[in-house]
């Protein structure tokens, strides 16, 4: 068993207020929680109007499975949302 841990960046520079943010986040959040079954939330940059944190977390038998989930995920947020996908980091623990 293994862990899969994934941390995406997005740039949304059409939001002007946290309020604004607040929306993009819960809705990219329910959208990969939904169809795939992980754990995922905002880890950083709170405050941060432009600025999308997403962290997202697996448990998948094997490495090869790990990759092919995280390549998913990070496809269906980026088809999800009209924010840029600016920085990806991830890593099987």
């Amino acid at each position: 068993m293994r862990v899969a841990v994934m941390k995406m960046k997005f740039y949304a520079p059409w939001v002007h207020s946290l309020k604004e943010k607040r929306m993009v986040v819960k809705s990219i959040l329910a959208k990969i929680r939904n169809k795939f079954q992980v754990s995922a939330a905002e880890v950083e940059d709170q405050d941060i109007h432009q600025s999308v944190v997403i962290g997202v977390a697996a448990i998948v038998p094997h490495s090869a499975q790990a990759d092919r989930v995280m390549d998913e995920i990070a496809r269906f947020a980026q088809q999800s949302t009209e924010a840029e996908l600016v920085e990806e980091e991830r890593e099987l623990r």
